[in-house]
């Protein structure tokens, strides 16, 4: 006779990934509270041959810490697109806000196609990225879509340092631009 599993009562939570390196940390610190559902939408990431680098990257993490990993379109046409006209922007301006906007919509509304009520990314585990504006723009999408927002800042308490140490002992490739080809250019080729 087998012996029947106790049902696994945490709320579904929906990640959205920017990459393998920073999804560690994150999905460490959820997996208590929450089963989490990483989702991969990163049109910024270019050229292609760095987005396979890092999309790589971030399905081994998916192995190693046994969570499910949905990857969507590669649509880096809808991210030219949505920033058109942002292209010279210093980093850190409007085009990153666009940019933010455009991967937690497609991933926020994966979430509700899928029954997933609560939703959270993990770019803000990062010490470059705007954690007040990632999360008012993450809060505004999930609550059109009658979804709630886990806004939280995932590089406190040691959250980008954690995410250093686990790349490291993974050979997890770190990238050194944030993926959009201003930024590479701002920040020096990889």
């Amino acid at each position: 006779m087998s012996e029947a599993r106790p049902s696994d009562d945490r709320p579904r939570l929906a990640l959205h990934v920017c990459c393998g390196p920073c999804a560690t940390a994150v999905i460490e610190r959820l997996q208590g509270r929450f089963r989490v559902e990483a989702v991969w939408y990163n049109p910024n990431i270019q050229p292609s041959e760095e987005h396979r680098r890092r999309l790589e990257g971030m399905e081994r993490v998916a192995e190693i810490m046994d969570v499910p990993l949905t990857i969507l379109e590669y649509d880096v046409e809808a991210w030219r697109d949505a920033c058109d006209g942002l292209m010279d922007e210093p980093e850190g301006g409007a085009r990153c806000d666009v940019c933010f906007r455009l991967r937690l919509q497609r991933a926020v509304a994966w979430a509700a196609g899928g029954g997933i009520g609560l939703v959270a990314t993990t770019l803000t585990v990062s010490p470059y990225t705007p954690v007040e504006r990632v999360n008012a723009i993450g809060e505004r999408i999930a609550a059109a879509h009658g979804l709630d927002f886990l806004a939280e800042s995932f590089r406190k308490r040691g959250g980008f340092q954690r995410s250093v140490e686990l790349s490291k002992r993974w050979g997890l490739y770190r990238q050194s631009y944030c993926g959009c080809l201003p930024s590479r250019r701002s920040t020096g080729p990889a």
